[in-house]
């Protein structure tokens, strides 16, 4: 099976947040998953290195687009393989060949009459003397009337237009700005209404319900053609004569990069990115809430309308993450910054946090007491604690080897069974149920462990006590399998230490006899105390 995942792409105008991590985590289980059951998978996203938020931060740090472009492209790589994201391609938006393949779909849409100009009133701040873009405006959002950018409210996700908003503001200087007449070109989103709402009739039992819920609003007001050109100084040029002096739109150019990343990363490895781009083919879309829209609407329209069928099927959108109890903001500096904590912890402990903490189906809240009572509590206290105690054990009393045992029939077939519901679980992006029945297993073994008291057995009964650390090594290795996807750092360690090379979505069989590796500790303990003093004060 040919399984395309595309992860959200990040404006490269400031370091990534805890937020940002919990949204797009999910699309790395999925292609580890994948990728364990054999089959193809393309795994591609990238950084948004266009759009007003940038010149923004040019502008206040007195330094040109592209320096600021580098610099948080350059970390947001850094924070993911540090997190050990397994992108197949991690591209960026004003990449030569990106920016071809986008003007490339801009013309095609125009000879195909699915652009067209029209005549509009814009925003224009005669104190700057320019047409403003949309993030430049500020004012009152009409659906609920919290203040809201020119193009999107954040408050209830709405997409929207400069002049829909009321009390208008100018970001730059405060100002109030004028409406002047100019030209810009405009899809029809409206006439993709049908192909949206099949699509979605079709695919929502795979979408999270919030984009169900997302998608069938704007369904139900009706698309609105939306307008791909703009007066800004970054961005692609419009290819198209008379709009030469502008810009395409970035939620136009952003959203074709799952497109033009798969053709890059076809050419780059002499392979085929058709077979991704397929009906056959399987793909996900991995995001938070606020970029519903632009995947579930926005994105099937461009596809469709440029000539592909593989529209999006599973839609992978969170909630939000807050923080101790309050919002994310990075304008106030409320937030956790990706490359702080990822110096600061284990990945596989901060993986685990925010996959057993995911805002799935509500918001969920990050906060460092829990952070630390998860580590402490589920990873080490009970992850960490059985593979440690089961292969110190093997190592002291069976001569560093596994020892001879036959696999007992109800851990056989409770291992067997997880392997296909936490493969459901996973294909249906409900990742904090799957771990959270795994953990329910590794509790279980630790019982098994204590039942059958091998620290008596090895001095009464040899044998029977090798059977036991057999079924306890037995059960480790294949929950590092199953964990391989969530947590695969930890995974790797425990499979290289056993000696075991596989990596299959299947049950493995540990060889007995076979010499076990130095073992290490796995996670650990954390202090509460050195936590609140390195974090409670921001």
């Amino acid at each position: 099976m040919n399984i395309l995942i595309g992860g959200a792409w990040p404006y490269a105008n400031g370091s990534l947040h805890i937020g940002h991590i919990a949204a797009l985590l999910p699309g790395d289980v999925l292609a580890r998953y994948y990728r364990g059951k054999g089959d193809n998978v393309l795994y591609v996203s990238g950084s948004d290195c266009h759009g007003t938020p940038i010149s923004i931060r040019a502008k206040k740090e007195g330094v040109s687009p592209k320096d600021i472009a580098d610099k948080y492209h350059g970390e947001f790589k850094k924070c993911f393989e540090k997190l050990n994201f397994s992108y197949d391609y991690y591209g960026r938006t004003d990449d030569e060949f990106h920016k071809k393949e986008v003007q490339e779909a801009i013309l095609l849409l125009y000879n195909k009459g699915l652009i067209y100009e029209k005549e509009v009133e814009q925003i224009y701040c005669e104190h700057c003397n320019q047409f403003l873009p949309d993030r430049y405006v500020e004012g009152v959002c009409p659906k609920c009337h919290s203040i809201a950018r020119g193009d999107q409210c954040d408050n209830c996700g709405s997409l929207l237009e400069p002049l829909e908003l009321s009390e208008r503001k100018c970001k730059l200087c405060n100002s109030e700005p004028i409406v002047k007449n100019a030209k810009q070109l405009y899809f029809s989103l409206s006439k993709f209404q049908n192909t949206i709402k099949e699509n979605l009739d079709k695919t929502q039992g795979n979408w999270r319900i919030n984009a169900v819920n997302n998608t069938e609003r704007y369904l139900k007001e009706g698309l609105c053609d939306r307008a791909i050109s703009r007066d800004l100084s970054l961005g692609i040029d419009i290819p198209i004569q008379g709009f030469n002096d502008k810009k395409v739109y970035v939620w136009i150019d952003a959203v074709l990069g799952y497109l033009t990343m798969s053709k890059k990363w076809a050419l780059e490895n002499k392979k085929s990115y058709e077979e991704f781009w397929d009906e056959s083919a399987i793909s996900y879309y991995v995001h938070g809430k606020d970029n519903i829209p632009f995947h579930s609407i926005i994105l099937p329209a461009l596809i469709k309308g440029i000539g592909y069928n593989k529209l999006p099927e599973r839609i992978i959108s969170s909630e939000h993450l807050t923080l101790e109890g309050k919002k994310i903001s990075t304008s106030n500096n409320w937030a956790v910054w990706v490359p702080d904590i990822i110096e600061a912890y284990n990945s596989d402990a901060l993986r685990y946090f925010f996959l057993i903490n995911s805002p799935e189906k509500r918001d969920t809240d990050f906060s460092f007491r829990e952070f630390v009572n998860s580590n402490n509590g589920e990873l080490l206290g009970a992850y960490g604690n059985l593979v440690n105690r089961t292969l110190v054990f093997a190592k002291k009393y069976f001569n560093n080897k596994i020892p001879n045992g036959r696999v007992d029939s109800n851990i056989k077939k409770e291992i067997e069974s997880l392997y296909d519901l936490i493969g459901k679980f996973i294909e249906q992006g409900n990742l904090k149920v799957a771990l959270e029945k795994i953990f329910e297993f590794i509790r279980s073994i630790n019982k098994y462990f204590d039942e059958k008291t091998p620290w008596i057995t090895v001095k009464d009964d040899l044998e029977v006590c090798g059977n036991t650390i057999y079924n306890c090594i037995y059960s480790i290795a294949n929950l590092a399998n199953l964990l391989s996807p969530f947590l695969p750092e930890s995974s790797a360690k425990i499979k290289a230490w056993l000696a075991i090379n596989e990596d299959k979505w299947e049950a493995i069989n540990p060889n007995c006899g076979v010499s076990i590796e130095e073992v290490t500790i796995l996670f650990e303990r954390l202090d509460k105390k050195i936590i609140e003093e390195k974090w409670y004060n921001f």
